[in-house]
């Protein structure tokens, strides 16, 4: 292993200074090279596309130190220099992930999903979804013989060559089968192992240069969450599997629509499923067209993670708009397609208890409870701030759940987050379990889509409340899952009731206020 990366550092080293010589090699092709034999375009592409990251993460690395060098980390000034370096800085991962496609355009979508990185990144690579560049159809049909036979006629009456959807690895293609059966066929880009092994080296490479030349940026834990995301994404097998698991746990649930599997036409690189029709979740303008009503979808579609988080503890990774469509067809008015079932988490079940006891805490500012489960999760010190980061509010808040935090509440917790360093965030998120990691990036997505669709943050609250105390309830058998969610009904609506309560007190005090203020005025006035 020590001997492949230290080959990889020598060769990528030679591509260095290529690229020092090249000004253009941000918008040089990741293609080129077409006149070499087919066994050594794929390693020299790799070399390539390694020293165009090297050089970008290289350039980023010295832009920040020389832009922040000698300011105080306390001061305006720090905090002005900061923010413009985050932005240039993006915009140049930006252009590095459009030029070297593939894995760098899901490792670029991976960290905009993530919250917990600065606002300036997560707005500037959000671009990258629409991103994907498809391939042409020779390469594709080269990777449907390999996988299904030479015949393709045999088994489909048509097959579209043109994609209906392209992705950072895959795309998909609409076909007919003999029984006359409309299938969507996703086809795996060729060499895609080799470009992995090539991809995620140079990734961790980076990590670890970045950890030397600035001990408080440690971004390990993010590259090992990408590539074992990305390494369960590369086998449709098992997507293929997680599909049905999801298609099952749904089974009685009336708002949910999982494609079909045809396992005779399904590879490690070929996955073929029931075509369904659909507009992205987030298409608001389609929604009101056909009087689907936004706040409805909102809803639905919070309760449908909520069940995957908190029940099944099985959890679709990567819920972003494009793997989500709202359907038309359903016995309530539409119905949630979900597809792309690659990136999944099986959640310890350990884990999904504390996980429902943490949402009962947080909705009830129970500091204690958050204490003792900061300390679950490995996090203790920062326990504190778990209501800020699911809820919108500090520990210590006033404000009804679900309303924003008061003026002085928002001065005191940026006082407050100024004491924190970029240390404490790389030890934050270094400690938490891979589970935890998992459902922070899926929360950030479903934060979007529902920003999007115009649901207010009580809806979301609402919802993982609910089902946070359903997953609490005992699972023995049919009768008594009857009775226990009869049981977390009664709790849910106690809770909702605190919730009610807490709204009207909030609304009450305003009110008073303001009668106060009127009745000083009229006073002063007499």
């Amino acid at each position: 292993m020590r001997k492949a990366k230290t080959a990889l550092c020598l060769i990528t080293a030679t591509g260095l200074t290529f690229h020092a010589f090249n000004p253009n090699f941000l918008s040089s092709s990741s293609d080129s090279f077409p006149n070499f034999p087919e066994k050594l375009r794929a390693p020299i592409h790799g070399v390539n596309r390694s020293s165009r990251a090297i050089a970008t993460i290289a350039f980023t690395a010295v832009d920040y130190k020389f832009t922040l060098h000698g300011l105080s980390v306390d001061s305006d000034e720090y905090r002005q220099k900061l923010s413009e370096v985050h932005r240039r800085s993006a915009s140049r991962i930006r252009k590095l992930c459009e030029v070297n496609r593939g894995f760098y355009v899901k490792a670029g979508q991976f960290v905009a999903a993530l919250r917990q990185v600065p606002k300036e990144y997560s707005l500037t690579l959000s671009s990258l979804q629409d991103q994907a560049v498809p391939y042409h159809f020779k390469a594709i049909k080269e990777v449907l013989i390999r996988n299904l036979g030479p015949e393709l006629s045999d088994m489909f009456l048509s097959l579209d060559e043109h994609p209906i959807a392209a992705a950072s690895i895959a795309q998909v293609h609409r076909g007919v089968l003999k029984g006359h059966q409309e299938v969507a066929i996703k086809v795996q880009y060729p060499d895609l192992e080799q470009q992995m092994k090539i991809d995620t080296t140079t990734m961790y490479f980076l990590s670890k240069s970045l950890a030397w030349f600035f001990p408080e940026y440690r971004f390990e834990w993010l590259v090992s969450e990408f590539v074992e995301s990305i390494s369960l994404e590369l086998d449709f097998i098992q997507e293929a599997r997680n599909s049905e698991t999801t298609a099952n746990n749904f089974a009685n649930n009336k708002w949910v629509k999982v494609p079909r599997v045809f396992w005779d036409l399904t590879t490690h690189q070929v996955l073929t499923m029931e075509f369904c029709t659909g507009q992205k979740v987030d298409d608001v303008e389609y929604l009101k067209e056909r009087r689907i009503h936004p706040m409805k979808v909102a809803e639905v579609l919070l309760e449908v993670f909520a069940e995957m988080i908190f029940i099944h503890g099985f959890l679709h990774g990567d819920p972003h708009p494009g793997n989500i469509l709202v359907s038309p067809e359903g016995q309530n008015g539409f119905s949630l397609v979900i597809l792309d079932h690659g990136i999944y988490k099986k959640l310890d079940e350990g884990f999904r208890l504390d996980y429902c006891q943490l949402w009962k805490a947080l909705i009830l500012l129970d500091s204690k409870n958050l204490q003792r489960l900061g300390e679950r999760f490995g996090v203790a010190k920062y326990s504190r701030y778990f209501p800020v980061i699911f809820t919108g509010r500090t520990i210590d808040s006033k404000s009804a759940l679900g309303k924003a935090m008061s003026v002085e509440e928002r001065r005191n917790l940026k006082q407050e987050l100024k004491s924190l360093k970029m240390e404490d965030i790389s030890s934050f998120m270094e400690s938490l379990p891979s589970d935890f990691l998992t459902i922070l990036r899926t929360d950030g997505l479903l934060r979007s889509i529902v920003s999007k669709l115009g649901a207010p943050q009580r809806v979301r609250l609402l919802a993982y409340g609910k089902y946070a105390l359903y997953g609490l309830s005992p699972k023995l058998n049919p009768e008594s899952v009857v009775f226990s969610r009869l049981k977390a009904n009664a709790s849910y609506y106690r809770l909702r009731l605190i919730i009610e309560v807490l709204q009207l007190l909030s609304w009450m005090a305003k009110v008073k206020l303001l009668l106060y203020t009127m009745y000083e005025k009229i006073r002063l006035c007499c």
